[in-house]
């Protein structure tokens, strides 16, 4: 079992920033792949960004290049660094790990951009 939560969400102005954090407690070592993922109302959710644990990214297309996920190995943590948010950024955001065939969910935090 690996409990992950997420904390860093908020309300901010459209080109502001935001950081997410998802510390999980298991290593992440052992986790094959890691990511966020948003669900806004009414709509599906989707993923934003994934890491794997070699080291390899995945965007989606509407947030390459303003956004960034990271990885702290030390500190079982993975990071979604949101830069030049849109109102059409705001969701709730999941954090997510896979490991041996199992996907793993946190609670959520929600992002909301005013514009």
């Amino acid at each position: 079992q690996v409990q992950l939560v997420e904390s860093g969400g908020g309300l901010v102005q459209a080109g502001g920033s935001l950081r997410l954090s998802c510390a999980a407690s298991a290593s992440i070592f052992s986790l094959s792949r890691m990511g966020w993922y948003r669900q806004a109302p009414g709509k599906q959710r989707e993923l934003v960004a994934s890491i794997r644990s070699g080291g390899p990214t995945t965007y989606a297309d509407d947030v390459k290049g303003r956004f960034t996920i990271s990885r702290d190995n030390g500190k079982n943590t993975v990071y979604l660094q949101m830069n030049s948010l849109k109102p059409e950024d705001t969701a709730r955001y999941y954090c997510n790990a896979y490991r041996f065939g199992i996907d793993y969910w946190g609670q959520g935090t929600q992002v909301t951009v005013s514009s």
